[in-house]
């Protein structure tokens, strides 16, 4: 079969199940939210962009794939996507780099506490689970901040190294403070704690998780002068590794597995805090997480566990308390998806605060694609967002008139057609504040 070429003068997008996402953005009041926060930059000219189309227009080029700016392009020539989402016309990477290099220190406060306070006085959920963590994000160029520090993958390297929060329950960010390369992961955990408490406004912490890099007297002073409930993963330091040594009873959980516990005081520390201890036997548990003894390692029954310690102020059983902190894995794949699928490694400007407010766009951008997996899919799968993208998007469409009325038509087998009707009714009918059930 001889195959030809020829041409259309129809706008299609490849992105017909934007729409959905348009419908759930009006349905929240997203235009609203934006045009009453007067902290933002205004455009600097009569011909520029709105504050509205510009940042409408970056969430949805993070949701149509672009991972760093040059990727907006490609929503902006995409005609029938701005119609869809009614911007006269879509910005170019320029503009997204010259309207964020307009933020500054005390803007971005003002704005993300804006945002980030609009949007958890929307959802309905209590005594939940806040994880703290922090990343490395590679920089190769000569960005603000970016400086030599611990970065295990690419050593040497210059990197920025950002704090931030989770709302395990909801799948949620809860804030995110963009910090110099060389911070260490508990650098200013007691300001950016207080900012994200300020963020939540009056929803009640049940517990707070950290990993072993805020292991520091001032974490555990913080949390316990609010009076939070905490499991922090313990340094190995050698009197941890002393205190592990001296441990004679141990309770069985599982083949291999076993717990005790002790109340341990650091050299450092003016008051005794309690400490879980947990060994798994390598040979049964080859993947299992810990680090070895290594101040003891010509005794052999230390080569044959793998130790992990937790220090808590919880007074649940100790199996309980670990099984807590191992939940917390979930914070990490979060991170995972942010850096892949939503640019977090690569939204970056030379102007640091710039840097730091794009990437709060970002983490806005994740925020409003949870609330969309959970209320309009309502899928039990946390699907990440490159999947989304491929079941859910990316579906081939135009727009045509039909008397007055403007029709997406798009292009989808017959057995599909009746899932994104559902899909469709669902996104239109979306009303904000929601509940959630887990929490």
């Amino acid at each position: 079969m001889e195959l030809k070429i020829a041409f259309t003068d129809k706008e299609i997008t490849p992105w017909g199940g934007m729409v959905l996402l348009k419908n759930m953005l009006d349905q929240i009041g997203l235009g609203e939210v934006v045009n009453s926060c007067s902290d933002l930059p205004g455009p600097g000219s009569n011909r520029g962009y709105c504050s509205l189309t510009i940042i409408e227009a970056f969430l949805v080029s993070v949701w149509c794939g672009a991972n760093r700016f040059l990727h907006t392009e490609v929503t902006r020539h995409d005609r029938a996507l701005t119609q869809i989402f009614g911007w006269e016309r879509a910005p170019g990477n320029d503009t997204y780099k010259r309207y964020f290099a307009k933020f500054t220190q005390r803007m971005n406060q003002n704005v993300f506490e804006h945002f980030y306070q609009w949007f958890f006085s929307q959802l309905r959920f209590d005594r939940f689970t806040l994880d703290f963590d922090s990343s490395i994000l590679t920089r190769y160029g000569q960005q603000e901040g970016a400086v030599k520090g611990y970065n295990p993958h690419k050593p040497g390297r210059a990197s920025h190294h950002p704090l931030m929060a989770f709302v395990a329950d909801s799948w949620m960010v809860a804030n995110f403070w963009l910090r110099r390369g060389d911070a260490h992961a508990a650098n200013n955990f007691v300001s950016f704690l207080e900012d994200t408490l300020t963020k939540l406004q009056d929803k009640q912490v049940g517990l707070v998780r950290l990993d072993s890099g805020f292991y520091d007297q001032e974490v555990f002073n913080a949390l316990e002068k609010r009076d939070l409930s905490y499991i922090v993963a313990a340094r190995f330091y050698w009197p941890i590794q002393r205190a592990i040594s001296r441990q004679r009873t141990w309770l069985k959980l599982d083949e291999g597995v076993e717990v005790a516990e002790t109340m341990y005081q650091s050299p450092g520390w003016k008051k005794a805090r309690r400490m879980i201890m947990v060994r798994q036997q390598i040979d049964q548990h080859p993947h299992c997480t810990g680090k070895t003894l290594r101040l003891f390692s010509d005794e052999g029954i230390y080569q044959k566990y793998r130790y992990s310690c937790y220090i808590t102020n919880l007074t649940l059983s100790a199996a309980d308390v670990w099984r807590l902190y191992r939940q917390r894995a979930t914070s990490e794949n979060r991170i995972k998806e942010l850096k892949y699928d939503f640019g977090l490694s690569s939204f970056n400007i030379q102007n640091f605060f710039g840097t730091e407010a794009a990437l709060n766009f970002v983490m806005l951008a994740y925020n409003l694609m949870s609330l969309f997996r959970q209320f309009i899919l309502n899928s039990r799968t946390q699907h990440t967002l490159s999947t989304l993208r491929y079941k859910t998007f990316a579906i081939g469409a135009y727009l045509v008139k039909e008397g007055n009325t403007t029709v997406l038509k798009l292009s989808l087998v017959l057995k599909r057609r009746e899932w994104f009707s559902g899909l469709w009714l669902k996104s239109k009918q979306f009303k904000l504040p929601v509940q959630f059930s887990n929490a």
